[in-house]
């Protein structure tokens, strides 16, 4: 990407959206395009295409979506199947309709097989059924991995997909109904040091196994395959290493500084045992992550209490 090309961050505002905002601004782009769901709704054609018709982007990192927990996940289930794939479905195709030169696309890693094989390499896509509780965000997003694919495959033109580990960072989402394990956790933990309370309880044995990437190292990457990768297959990004609950809510925990007992309710369900991603075809490119577990909850930490009377989830 010349640094003068205009590169269009849809969903700026996300946890995805604005670290990839932060990169490109240390890489030194400045002819970047972002409008909030205020100034465009993505989910109606007419107001996409009246956009890209307007702005005229060269590039479209395709961040935006409808996201969060399990809980979310499974209570707004057509919601979360009818947003994202009119997101998807309105920015990929006007981005060819307005000769965009290239665009990414952001998966996530709950596209593959509840039963996959670990770890779970790209080609265990639709191998399997889905996990039930995120069924139909998994649906959404490949079915948008798949309009990258076949409007590669059909026009000709360079629409490439990545799919992410479980995220977590600068500007997460910090509901304790609606957000992923490791915000809720630090918020959590947080407010039960300010409230002095004797102890925290986190759901299921901890022995369940997950891979957390740090947001900015995601848009590291995404960079570098926007610089690097022009097949029309997706690419896993991860860390390609495990941390187990116990061992996030200790880390938590002590990074915090919360004193009080940890207790683990094992009456409550742990979720799939291990949910790991196969690097390899990203680290074949030249991509590795670089922030360590423990270094990326302490950076999203210090965000956390300097910003905490304004962080997503308090409203």
């Amino acid at each position: 990407m010349d640094k003068t090309a205009k590169i269009y961050v849809a969903g700026h505002r996300g946890l995805v959206g604005s670290a990839v905002l932060r990169a490109l601004q240390a890489q030194g782009y400045t002819n970047l395009v972002m409008a909030t769901h205020q100034e465009v709704d993505l989910t109606r054609q007419e107001a996409v295409e009246a956009f890209f018709a307007q702005h005229q982007p060269d590039h479209v990192i395709l961040s935006a979506a409808k996201v969060g927990g399990i809980q979310a996940n499974n209570t707004y289930r057509g919601e979360f199947l009818y947003d994202n794939l009119m997101i998807e479905a309105n920015v990929i195709h006007s981005a060819y309709q307005h000769g965009v030169k290239k665009l990414l696309f952001l998966g996530s890693s709950c596209i593959y097989p509840k039963l996959c094989p670990q770890p779970m390499s790209e080609d265990a896509l639709l191998t399997g059924p889905l996990e039930p509780t995120n069924e139909p965000y998994a649906i959404a997003k490949i079915a948008g991995l798949k309009l990258c694919e076949n409007y590669s495959r059909q026009y000709g033109v360079n629409y490439i997909s990545a799919m992410p580990t479980n995220l977590y960072g600068i500007n997460d989402n910090f509901d304790l109904a609606n957000s992923h394990v490791l915000p809720a956790l630090m918020r959590k933990f947080h407010e039960a040091k300010l409230e002095g309370q004797p102890s925290v309880t986190v759901w299921g044995t901890g022995t369940p196994l997950r891979e957390f990437l740090y947001v900015d190292d995601l848009a590291d990457a995404l960079l570098f395959l926007m610089h690097n990768y022009d097949a029309a297959e997706f690419v896993n990004v991860g860390t390609g290493q495990e941390v187990s609950i116990k061992e996030l809510a200790t880390t938590i925990k002590a990074v915090v500084g919360f004193e009080g007992e940890l207790v683990f309710d094992t009456a409550k369900p742990d979720g799939t045992p291990r949910k790991l991603q196969d690097t390899s075809k990203l680290e074949a490119l030249g991509w590795k992550a670089k922030t360590s577990f423990k270094e990326g909850v302490e950076q999203t930490y210090r965000w956390f209490v300097e910003n905490y009377e304004h962080i997503r989830g308090k409203e």
